[in-house]
C-alpha cells in the first residue's frame, strides 16, 4: 500500500469497538489475560496494572462464556488517533463536533438485536465483574444510559453506575443533571422512565456522552459527527429508545417512578468510594446483544475513567471560556485533581484583572470546579511542573487569590457537605507593566535546533579519562 494512502487510512475516524480493538491490538497496546480471570477483583486489579499503558481482553472471566475488555481509551493520544487527528487537534476535534452535530440515520436490522433475551437474568447473561476492595457487588461501568424526553422523544445520553441488584434489577445514582430531569417528567406524567443501556461501543460514542451539553440535546449526534458520517441507530425492542446499531450489548428497561432501593458503596473518580443510599432503580424487560457479544468494563478511578470524563469538559470549558475571553487559548484538567476538580487555563493576557474574570467564567462552566489556576502563553499547561513553577514565581497570594466560600461542588467530593463547599482561582500570570527583564524566562541558544549525535563522542562513560587524552 502507498504510504499515502496509508497515512489517509490511518487518518480515518474509528466508527466500531472491534476495529478499535484491531487498532491497539496492531500497535502492540492490547494484552490478552489467560483464560478464567475471576470477576472479583482480579480483573480490576489486572487492568488498573496496565492501566494507561495497554488495553486488555479476558477471555471466559469467571467462567463465563462472554470476554471483558477493559483501558479502551486511556491515553489522551490514543484518543486523537481514534478521531484521527494529531494530538494537539483533540480539544478542537470535539469542540467542532460540539457545534456541529449530525442527526442519527435510524435503520431497521442492526447487529445487536442478532440475539434477544427475555425473561433477564443479567449474572447469566453478562459477566459483570466487582473492582474494589468495598464495592458492594458486580457493577455495570461503562454503559451509556440512554434516555427519551417523555413529551419531546429527545433522547439523553450519559453514563451512570449500575449496581446489579437482582436478576433483572439494576441500582442506579443519578446526579442532578438531564436523565433526573427527564425522570422527573415522566413521574410528572404519571409514568416509568424509559431506558436502554448500551454495553460495549466504539470510543468516539463513548467520549461524545460525555459531552457537556444543554438539555434536550441528542449525544449520539455528536458521536456521528466524531465519526463524519449519521451514526446508525435501531429502536429498543422493548421501548421507543434508540440505541447505536454496531453496540455489542444492550440492556431495555424503565427507571421506576417513586421506587428506591439500597446502592453503593462504589469506588469513584476522586479515589473513594460513593457512599450507600437509598437511590434509583432500574427495571429490565429485556438483553439484546451480538451472536458473541463483548462486554466492555471502565475501573473507577483509572485513567480510562478519568480521560473519559476529562477531555470532553475540557473541550466544553474552553468553548465556554473563548465565547468571553477571546485570549483564551488551551485549558487542561489535570490527572491530580482528578480530571474534574482542578483547571489550568493559558492566556494571552491583555489587561490586569482579566486573568480573575476568566477564574469566575471557569466556575460558572461546571459546578463540580474547584480550583482553576490562570497562566501566560509561555507555561506548558499539561506539565504540573511548569504550572507549579508558574504559581512559586507568578503568584502572590496577598494580591493574587481568589476564593469563594459556599459554593455548590461536586457531591463526590468527600471534602465537602454533600456538595457544599469553597473555591479557589490563582491569577499565576505576569503583570503587564513589569519591567522586560524582570519575568524574561532563561534559555540557552540553539539548545533545542542542537542534534546530539553531532556533537557527542560515541565512548563508553568508563573511557572518559582517554577521551581527554595524557592531561587527565
Amino acid at each position: 500500500m502507498p504510504a499515502e494512502s496509508s497515512q489517509q487510512e490511518a487518518a480515518k475516524p474509528v466508527t466500531r469497538l472491534r476495529d478499535w480493538l484491531d487498532h491497539l491490538a496492531a500497535r502492540e497496546r492490547l494484552a490478552v489475560a489467560r483464560r478464567g480471570l475471576s470477576l472479583v477483583h482480579e480483573i480490576a486489579a489486572v487492568a488498573n496494572r496496565l492501566d494507561g499503558r495497554k488495553a486488555t481482553v479476558f477471555p471466559n472471566p469467571g467462567g463465563h462464556a462472554v470476554p471483558v475488555v477493559s483501558g479502551l481509551i486511556s491515553d489522551r493520544g490514543w484518543m486523537a488517533e481514534a478521531m484521527g487527528v494529531p494530538p494537539a487537534q483533540l480539544l478542537r476535534r470535539f469542540q467542532d463536533a460540539a457545534a456541529t452535530p449530525l442527526p442519527w440515520r435510524e435503520v431497521s436490522a442492526a447487529p445487536v438485536q442478532e440475539v434477544v433475551h427475555r425473561p433477564v437474568d443479567l449474572a447469566r447473561l453478562l459477566p459483570i465483574p466487582t473492582h474494589n476492595e468495598h464495592d458492594s457487588g458486580p457493577y455495570i461501568t461503562a454503559g451509556l444510559l440512554i434516555s427519551r424526553n417523555p413529551r419531546s422523544g429527545v433522547q439523553n445520553v450519559t453514563i451512570h453506575r449500575l449496581q446489579l441488584n437482582a436478576p433483572d434489577r439494576l441500582g442506579v445514582l443519578l446526579l442532578p443533571r438531564h436523565t433526573l430531569a427527564y425522570l422527573h417528567m415522566a413521574e410528572e406524567m404519571g409514568q416509568d422512565l424509559e431506558v436502554a443501556i448500551v454495553v460495549g461501543i466504539d470510543p468516539l460514542t463513548l467520549l461524545a456522552s460525555q459531552a457537556i451539553a444543554p438539555l434536550d440535546a441528542d449525544e449520539l449526534e455528536i458521536a456521528g459527527a466524531l465519526h463524519g458520517a449519521a451514526l446508525p441507530v435501531v429502536q429498543c425492542v422493548t421501548n421507543a429508545v434508540r440505541v447505536p446499531a454496531e453496540a455489542e450489548i444492550v440492556i431495555e428497561g424503565r427507571i421506576l417512578r417513586d421506587t428506591r432501593e439500597e446502592e453503593g458503596p462504589f469506588g469513584e473518580f476522586p479515589q473513594y468510594y460513593g457512599e450507600r443510599a437509598k437511590r434509583h432503580v432500574v427495571q429490565v424487560d429485556a438483553v439484546t446483544t451480538r451472536r458473541r457479544p463483548i462486554f466492555h468494563t471502565i475501573v473507577g478511578g483509572g485513567l480510562e475513567h478519568l480521560l473519559l470524563g476529562g477531555i470532553p469538559r475540557e473541550a466544553t470549558l474552553l468553548t465556554h471560556l473563548q465565547r468571553s475571553f477571546p485570549g483564551v487559548t488551551d485549558v487542561h484538567l489535570g490527572r491530580g485533581g482528578v480530571m474534574r476538580y482542578h483547571l489550568t487555563v493559558q492566556m494571552r493576557k491583555r489587561s490586569e484583572g482579566e486573568a480573575k474574570n476568566v477564574i469566575l467564567g471557569a466556575f460558572g462552566g461546571h459546578y463540580d470546579i474547584k480550583q482553576v489556576v490562570v497562566v501566560d502563553e509561555d507555561v506548558d499547561i499539561h506539565d504540573p511542573n511548569e504550572v507549579e513553577w508558574a504559581v512559586a514565581t507568578r503568584f502572590q497570594a496577598d494580591r493574587d487569590l481568589l476564593v469563594i466560600p459556599g459554593a455548590q461542588g461536586s457531591r463526590l467530593d468527600p471534602s465537602t457537605e454533600d456538595g457544599f463547599g469553597a473555591k479557589m482561582g490563582l491569577d499565576a500570570t505576569r503583570p503587564l507593566n513589569a519591567p522586560e527583564m524582570r519575568f524574561k524566562r532563561i534559555s540557552v541558544p540553539g539548545q533545542i535546533a542542537i542534534r546530539l549525535q553531532d556533537v557527542l563522542d560515541p565512548v563508553a562513560g568508563t573511557a572518559w579519562r582517554e577521551a581527554l587524552g595524557s592531561e587527565a
